[in-house]
């Protein structure tokens, strides 16, 4: 049994009273953990609150607030693909990432991570994401290597400053009227809990896309996400009618089943700019993989 280095966060959402007990809680929002494991890791101190004391079974349930868990698998998928650094500095490390290997722990999912690859790789034990992309997306992610600059690159992206670039194919059965989008909805969680639906209220998540090319019912499409949601680009796409290939979650959540890694969700962070905050100077990244187009 191997114990990642990185915790995992879950936010305790709103729900009817009488609140249900942490461990209660923990075992609904994991059900393929079972109790026993959550109360071996309670008393073992690999559940702990925001302020990291430990969260034992009699903890008070408080909605909206944060609990951090260290992840534990007893038998972890292996990703048989391989990332690469593209870029690195003393501020920061670019990495190209695979599909199917996911940014950080998640799910079955704790060395193999590509956070866990690359400390292991560089041997920095501060390496940060600065931004996640989906396990099934491939391309660019971005991370710190400095814990005392890190705080001037996530302001780049709360304020809107990095520009990000995805491709995508997507099934276009006919040429459509429009070539250019504009899409801006609210996301909000949906059922089940990983995927994201559109609601009603003030938006906010806003995509820009555009069809290059069309052929054989399907199309090659650029995408611009002006901001971060969840799973903000296939819910757009799916919404136009142009469900991507691959995609397991959009329109229609298909069955569970092992990754087919011949079938990758078609989908790639391209390219990634900004002017570092550091340096001055414009920073440009571009994917070294492709789609199946």
């Amino acid at each position: 049994m191997t114990l990642c280095d990185y915790f995992s966060t879950v936010t305790l959402p709103q729900t009817a009273k009488p609140y249900p007990s942490l461990l209660d809680f923990l075992q609904m929002r994991f059900p393929h953990v079972s109790r026993e494991s959550w109360e071996m890791r309670m008393s073992g101190g690999k559940v702990v609150d925001e302020d990291g004391r430990p969260v034992t079974a009699a903890t008070r349930y408080v909605p909206g607030t944060k609990i951090h868990y260290f992840r534990e698998v007893e038998r972890e998928p292996v990703i048989p693909f391989a990332e690469k650094i593209v870029f690195q500095n003393d501020e920061l490390l670019v990495a190209c990432k695979p599909h199917f290997l996911p940014v950080i722990p998640a799910g079955p999912y704790v060395n193999e991570c590509l956070l866990h690859r690359l400390k292991k790789k560089t041997g920095n034990s501060d390496l940060a994401p600065l931004h996640r992309i989906d396990r099934e997306t491939a391309g660019i992610v971005l991370f710190s290597a400095n814990r005392g600059t890190r705080g001037l690159y996530h302001d780049l992206f709360m304020r809107g400053q990095v520009e990000k670039t995805y491709q995508a194919v997507a099934r276009c059965s006919v040429q459509p009227g429009q070539t250019d989008w504009v899409v801006a909805n609210r996301l909000v969680p949906g059922q089940p809990w990983f995927r994201m639906q559109t609601a009603p209220g003030r938006v906010n998540s806003r995509s820009r896309i555009q069809l290059l090319e069309r052929r054989e019912g399907r199309g090659l499409f650029l995408l611009q996400p002006e901001t971060g949601k969840k799973h903000q680009l296939r819910v757009h796409m799916s919404g136009l009618g142009f469900a991507i290939i691959n995609d397991r979650y959009y329109p229609a959540l298909l069955p569970a089943a092992e990754d087919d890694f011949d079938r990758p969700l078609q989908l790639l962070a391209a390219t990634l700019r900004f002017r570092d905050p550091v340096t001055a100077e414009s920073m440009e990244f571009t994917a070294e993989r492709g789609l199946l187009w």
